[in-house]
């Protein structure tokens, strides 16, 4: 395949450059950001709002990029993604285990490539609306997207007690995404969009098939279903009680060669029958 063929390419020229363990990178920055803005944000001039709070000056607002601001190409990764401590540290840990498995599966550096390409699509995707600030949310919710592409019978235990599976957890991500593009404004429209551009790039190739493989299926069963509505309802029924060997498949149907015509009878009625002597009777 020629998507294959390029990421091994790609590999060989750029894998040095590879950072390993990146989702555990991303992860202890996020919970220092947290620590340090839930500390900075207790001072009674940022509670009084005389002060913006810590994160304002992360967010990535391409207008502020502009005006000077270019460490926020890189801080809005490290965002935590609430204030509440609690789903924190659930949503930590999830993208956690979901980024090491790909890390894991692919490697490291198609890792990288992964999460690179969707940086950089929703870095761009955001200058098409520069004064409203993008966040990591959607980027990082292509983790588990590609996580349960490949896993999705993968159960997560909500409260450690209710088995969900993960495929169901992505088909939510993806309503997500469908509802911001439909109901958001333009900047949540963007980078609902940019987000999954990595998601396409990486299993483009594979849903293509999935598609042509599911249009196979139904032009088969349509065949199939077609095959079957040229079939008889049944092939054989007593003259008598009118049974078939669709209402009983074990009954065994003889032709009388003492009645004009094919008169068929079941094995009930073949010797205790009146005998025909005209075929249309």
């Amino acid at each position: 395949m020629i998507w294959m063929r390029l990421l091994t390419r790609l590999e060989q020229t750029f894998g040095r450059f590879a950072v390993p363990h990146l989702t555990l990178a991303l992860v202890i920055s996020q919970v220092v950001v947290y620590v340090v803005t839930t500390g900075m944000n207790a001072r009674p001039e940022v509670r009084n709002g005389a002060v913006e709070p810590v994160e304002a000056r992360l967010y990535l607002i391409p207008d502020k990029v502009l005006e000077g601001e270019v460490w926020r190409f890189a801080t809005f990764l490290i965002l935590p993604p609430t204030m509440n401590i609690v789903f924190n540290c659930i949503f930590w840990y999830l993208f956690w285990l979901m980024g090491s498995t790909l890390e894991i599966y692919w490697g490291h550096f198609r890792y990288n490539l992964y999460l690179l390409v969707g940086y950089l699509a929703t870095a761009g995707a955001a200058f098409f609306t520069p004064e409203h600030a993008a966040t990591n949310v959607f980027l990082e919710s292509t983790v588990l997207l590609a996580f349960a592409w490949l896993n999705p019978e993968f159960r997560v235990y909500v409260y450690f007690i209710f088995p969900i599976p993960i495929k169901w957890s992505a088909r939510l991500v993806w309503a997500g995404v469908i509802l911001a593009v439909l109901v958001g404004d333009w900047s949540m429209k963007a980078t609902a969009l940019a987000s999954v551009v990595n998601f396409f790039v990486f299993f483009g190739p594979e849903l293509w098939e999935a598609v042509r493989y599911g249009r196979r299926r139904m032009a088969a069963q349509a065949a199939r279903f077609a095959d079957e509505g040229r079939r008889p309802a049944y092939y054989h029924k007593c003259m008598v009680c009118g049974i078939t060997d669709q209402i009983n498949r074990k009954m065994d149907f003889r032709y009388c060669s003492k009645c004009a015509g094919e008169c068929c009878y079941c094995a009930d009625h073949l010797k205790n029958h009146e005998h025909k002597t005209n075929p249309a009777a």
